[in-house]
């Protein structure tokens, strides 16, 4: 159901329930100017703060827009549910111990259905949250201080945590917030359906989510398509990448990539910008909303200083920021204003023969910012004003917004330690139109970022590929039905045969044509057993190999061995807890672990996905050819992906894990030579096989 927040969202009568949170937010409706209507309900008092209040619920003079439900969790449900058949707008539930606590076994997660099933179609956040703060129309429905400023435009802010949501209302980086949202445990309202409800303000610029899970997949994806018609960038930071991979593993896939991973590979689909820490994040937003996306990956960095310019350089490294040579006509003009000492290259140092001469530093920043450069950026530290004076360096400061007014080029100033740039000055030159970052680790991370959101397609991706299904017991198939079930979608395997015993071995084998390979049945991992021969070319070292698996197998495996093969891929796929399917690719083989180079997908994954992620790989190289070895038939092996992943959306509903490892590229064709499905099955009793 989607619900209307905008009465929520942008009220102009407020309801308080409860004793010292209900009056904070008096407080702070107070203190941020808001101008409707203020309707404390509390049988206790005659007023807070100079606000009379009401006796009760029914003495409301009207349904309020918004409310903030400050009372214990029991008492909140009754609230709701009389705001509800009133019509209110929506509310904020402050209480806790409701789904949250279930660990707790305190009877949350039944409160929990009382709760949505009191609200009906009337919209709440939380519970467990503070609430919101809009800037732009100053409202503050927030138990809390908080640092912001109303703003005529700006960012907005959905957390899943209220105490970082006020953490970052009290940057001091110049960042304009519209909107701060605490999401709470999203019992009825997830922060995708109010990041979604914030796209319709006019005055939002980006969005920012701090997530600690998903929720709701397809709500997520729904914003996204909208953000993506609304041309408004996303940027997100989603916590728990440390978690461990999940314990129920057979695969080396599963091994490898954790939660983290299948959730930045969502957040990458759906062109959602991923950061690591606040101080990116809220850096990203920032020059985001001053410049949007970039276009291109081309910047230009000006300082006036060696080490500056070498520190941006060095710290670049590996990113996505490409500094661009000078055109030659640039190059001269340069030179004539610098002179013969000052070399003319990007990073640029421009020494300080220029400085204090602001007309001098017009002409070259301007020279500068004419060349096509997607981004300018002037490494700029200001001195500190309570012990220095920050005056001798405001000839930077005017020659650099004289030059983007004269140009109207995209630049930004970067202070390359987040204090050495005061809020004084990052005001004067945000209002120029200068974006500001405060960090030079940070600035570069977010330079990288909107170099990324200004590459997200423009195209809505294919619907995700998602499984209700709970894991109940897994049967996993023997590597020859495994096979034998990718084959049926297309996957090439070797002609191979099973066998329960030694002579059974040796009769089976004379109808392979050798080299063969042999591998013992009845563990997932075989090589590290000692369970995989390979290159048997006659009866005696087949029957060797056979004899020293007798201990350990519990059957037979004998195959023709593939030769020629130019390189090893491991394709896996993995469900994630969420529901969605994630695919590795990456180096196969024994060495998988050891070498960890993989990419991630989600399913559906196009052709154009699967190439472009194999080049991405550092065997990529092996792929297109390496020291004189031919090139590996990059659409067969992509045939032979697109085959495992059309058997993993058959059986989307049971599969838990799929590995192919290795799979062999060759000139002409990829062949897979081992395999492993894990099943979700109904029937516990029913038997599990390697």
């Amino acid at each position: 159901m989607t619900r209307d927040l905008s009465r929520l969202l942008r009220p102009r009568s407020i309801a308080l329930f409860g004793g010292g949170w209900a009056a904070n937010v008096v407080t702070q409706l107070k203190k941020s100017g808001f101008d409707g209507h203020i309707w404390p309900v509390n049988p206790k008092r005659a007023d807070i703060l100079g606000v009379p209040c009401l006796a009760s619920i029914d003495d409301l003079p009207a349904a309020p827009d918004a409310s903030f439900i400050g009372v214990n969790r029991d008492a909140t449900i009754e609230v709701v549910e009389r705001l509800s058949a009133m019509g209110a707008g929506g509310a904020t539930c402050f209480a806790s111990g409701f789904l949250e606590s279930e660990n707790e076994t305190t009877g949350g997660a039944d409160l929990q259905a009382r709760l949505i099933k009191a609200a009906g179609t009337m919209p709440i956040l939380g519970p467990n949250c503070y609430g919101l703060i809009n800037y732009l129309d100053t409202v503050t429905l927030w138990p809390d201080q908080h640092g912001g400023l109303a703003v005529d435009s700006g960012v907005a802010i959905v957390a899943q945590s209220s105490n970082i949501a006020i953490n970052m209302t009290m940057q001091a980086r110049g960042l304009p917030i519209a909107y701060v949202i605490a999401a709470g445990n999203q019992a009825q309202t997830g922060a995708s359906d109010l990041a979604a409800s914030l796209l319709d303000d006019d005055r939002v610029t980006a969005i920012g989510l701090y997530l600690e899970g998903f929720g709701d997949i397809r709500a997520l994806e729904a914003f996204a398509a909208k953000a993506r018609a609304r041309r408004k960038p996303v940027v997100a930071i989603k916590i728990g990448r440390s978690d461990k991979a999940r314990a129920a593993t057979m695969t080396h896939t599963a091994s490898l990539a954790g939660n983290a991973a299948a959730g930045s590979a969502l957040l990458r689909r759906l062109g959602i910008i991923e950061v690591e820490t606040i101080a990116v994040f809220l850096e990203t937003l920032k020059l985001l909303h001053s410049l949007g996306p970039l276009p291109g990956a081309s910047i230009c960095s000006v300082s006036c200083s060696g080490g500056e310019a070498s520190l941006m350089a060095d710290l670049s490294s590996g990113s996505k920021l490409e500094f661009t040579d000078f055109a030659a006509s640039q190059r001269a003009a340069l030179k004539a204003e610098l002179g013969p000492i000052v070399s003319i290259a990007n990073p640029l140092d421009y020494h300080t023969f220029i400085w204090g001469d602001v007309p001098r530093m017009t002409r070259v920043f301007s020279t500068v910012m004419a060349e096509t450069f997607d981004l300018t950026v002037f490494i700029l530290d200001m001195p500190r004003a309570d012990r220095c004076d920050p005056s001798g360096y405001q000839c930077a400061v005017d020659a650099i917004i004289a030059a983007r007014a004269e140009t109207g080029a995209r630049v930004a100033v970067l202070a390359s330690l987040p204090e050495n740039m005061s809020d004084h000055f990052t005001r004067r030159f945000m209002d120029a139109g200068v974006a500001v970052l405060h960090g030079m680790s940070e600035g570069i991370a977010a330079i990288a970022a909107a170099i990324e959101a200004g590459q997200t397609n423009a195209v809505a991706p294919q619907p995700l590929l998602l499984s209700e299904q709970v894991p109940s017991k897994a049967s996993i198939l023997s590597e020859s039905a495994s096979k034998a079930a990718l084959s049926g979608f297309g996957l090439k395997i070797p002609r191979a045969a099973a066998a329960l015993s030694l002579d059974e071995v040796m009769q089976k084998a004379q109808s392979l044509d050798q080299p063969l390979a042999l591998k013992g049945t009845g563990l997932a991992h075989k090589s590290d057993a000692g369970l995989v021969a390979l290159n048997l070319v006659d009866h005696a070292s087949l029957m060797a190999a056979a004899n020293r698996m007798g201990g350990i197998a519990t059957g037979y495996l004998v195959e023709e061995m593939v030769v020629g093969g130019l390189a090893e891929v491991l394709v896996g796929i993995t469900r994630d807890p969420t529901g969605i399917f994630l695919l590795t690719l990456g180096a196969g083989g024994v060495l998988t672990e050891l070498l960890a180079d993989t990419a991630s997908l989600l399913l559906p994954a196009t052709r154009a996905d699967i190439e472009t992620a194999l080049k991405s790989l550092r065997i990529g190289r092996q792929l297109e050819g390496y020291r004189g070895k031919p090139a590996a038939d990059l659409q067969a092996l992509s045939d032979a992906v697109l085959a495992i992943c059309a058997y993993a959306e058959a059986h989307g509903d049971r599969l838990l894990e799929l590995e192919v490892n290795p799979l062999i590229a060759r000139a002409g064709d990829a062949v897979a030579v081992d395999a492993l499905i894990r099943l979700n099955i109904a029937d516990h009793n029913k038997e599990i096989t390697l």
